[in-house]
């Protein structure tokens, strides 16, 4: 699994989701255990994971829905 996008803001995760879901192409979120310890403050962001074969097209669907990938790559 490599990493697609990190962001602290659930919203963005929530929408990349459901692209990624779009176009097939299968994504797991990590740190979420993290981020519901903090207590909601927003400090520790999660990162959106998908199988390397996936990951340049899941780079494109991101990049052409102006979706910011957060960890600067």
């Amino acid at each position: 699994m490599k990493e697609l996008l990190r962001s602290t803001d659930p919203t963005v995760l929530a929408f990349a989701s459901a692209l990624l879901e779009g176009e097939d192409i299968d994504c797991f979120q990590m740190d979420v255990n993290m981020s519901i310890l903090e207590g909601g403050i927003g400090i520790f962001p999660r990162r959106l994971m998908v199988r390397e074969d996936d990951y340049t097209q899941a780079k494109r669907a991101m990049l052409d829905n102006e979706i910011p990938l957060g960890n600067d790559r």
